[in-house]
């Protein structure tokens, strides 16, 4: 039987952010029940970063770290200089997981699996002392006044505590969870919210033949978006194709503002396979290739720069036979492939929802919530964390730091009424 003395703080939410609350928290001497809807722990933790999890990004410096974070930069200076990048690292460290650091400064577990990350954070709760209550859905959090006095579950049960931390993420995936259900307990509360919309999810695209290619990456590409044949945005990294559309980490990036711009009219994404090339470079490194492998099938020597069905797929768009001999290939069709591999067109027929997105943007305001602590300004015992928050940001390993980061001050801060 559960009273309203028997604990410090209930954590509503057992994703990242919310794992790290309630062990720091009980790290300090708090008696601490974490709440979890899901039959386990992060379940859409372990499938972050394709299963491997992007656990953070190494930037070395804090206020460059923080512009990722846009209209959020000035806000999350003081949280993220009580726990930063660096401090997650060195927290991982210390409980035995090391990590290692790849392109762009995305810090993954030296394992290569997410399940690492998870067995860290469930031996820090364990360590701890902290009750979890799993398939424990919440059907009512109870105010009275400027304060929560206790909260329901489905099954009847009634759960109480001084302080309350909500953490029950944003509404992508909702197949892991995350259907908003925070959201529409803070509006009962008073708070508003920002309507979540896709933030980080895959791009669909018109063009058929990139469906053969599903599963393909070609790495180091430039990305540039273009409307009205005004280019609006270029980013270099990775390319994913799927059988959709593509995918990937700068696809990623890019969805949120190819979304916007699909409100006004058709949007052409443009893959430049050669950014460090100009178009004269390219063409004499084709000349070089074709000579070479004179006898060859000119797909099978084009191999040599790129992966062999990209180009295969790529030689058909252009009517161009990929069993012709090098020898064969015209001046005007090794010119024409030149272009196309600088600027090859996808066209993009719209976004996947919610289901398919990596982050939603949108939640509460940050006007709403103290940044040294992430109490509520509106509720006295209530914290707000991770995706709750109104926070837009890239992948590459900035969602996970924003829930290490906001959990871990949160935590650090929840009032202790038992010691």
């Amino acid at each position: 039987m559960y009273t309203a003395t028997t604990w410090d703080v209930i954590v509503i939410g057992g994703g990242p952010a919310g794992m790290m609350a309630a062990g720091r928290a009980a790290e300090r001497g708090a008696r601490v029940l974490l709440l979890e809807k899901n039959l386990g722990l992060g379940k859409k933790l372990l499938i972050t970063g394709g299963g491997r999890c992007n656990v953070t990004n190494d930037e070395p410096e804090l206020r460059t770290l923080l512009v990722h974070y846009r209209h959020a930069r000035d806000y999350l200076f003081s949280p993220f200089s009580q726990f930063d990048n660096h401090a997650t690292r060195a927290w991982f460290a210390a409980r035995g997981m090391e990590t290692k650091v790849e392109n762009n400064y995305r810090v993954f577990p030296t394992s290569d699996s997410a399940t690492s990350v998870l067995a860290t954070l469930k031996d820090y709760l364990e360590q701890h002392h902290v009750t979890t209550i799993l398939e424990a859905t919440v059907a009512l959090i109870e105010q009275r006044a400027a304060v929560i006095c206790g909260v329901t579950l489905t099954d009847g049960r009634h759960l109480t505590a001084h302080t309350y931390i909500i953490a029950t993420g944003g509404t992508s995936r909702p197949d892991t969870g995350s259907t908003g259900d925070g959201f529409r307990w803070l509006q009962t509360l008073g708070h508003t919210i920002t309507t979540p919309d896709p933030s980080l999810v895959p791009i669909t695209l018109t063009d058929t033949w990139t469906a053969s290619l599903s599963g393909l990456t070609l790495e180091d590409v430039n990305l540039t978006v273009w409307q009205a044949r005004a280019r609006q945005r270029t980013l270099a990294g990775k390319l994913l194709f799927t059988h959709f559309g593509v995918s990937g980490p700068t696809i990623l990036n890019l969805s949120k503002g190819v979304g916007e711009l699909l409100t006004y009219g058709p949007v052409v994404i443009t893959i430049d396979c050669f950014p460090t090339m100009d178009h004269g470079t390219v063409d004499t490194l084709l000349t070089s290739l074709l000579t070479t492998h004179s006898n060859k099938q000119l797909d099978n020597a084009l191999a040599h720069l790129l992966p062999h069905a990209f180009l295969t797929a790529i030689l058909s768009e252009l009517a161009i036979p990929p069993t012709t001999k090098c020898h064969s290939c015209t001046r005007d069709n090794r010119r024409r492939l030149m272009h196309y591999l600088k600027a090859v067109p996808l066209h993009v027929s719209g976004r996947l929802g919610t289901d398919h997105a990596i982050v939603t943007s949108g939640g509460v305001p940050l006007s709403e919530i103290q940044p040294k602590t992430m109490r509520s300004r509106l509720i006295d015992n209530l914290y707000l964390i991770g995706d709750m928050l109104d926070i837009d940001r890239p992948s590459g390993g900035y969602s996970l730091q924003l829930c290490w980061t906001t959990g871990y001050v949160a935590g650090s801060h929840v009032p202790i009424q038992s010691t």
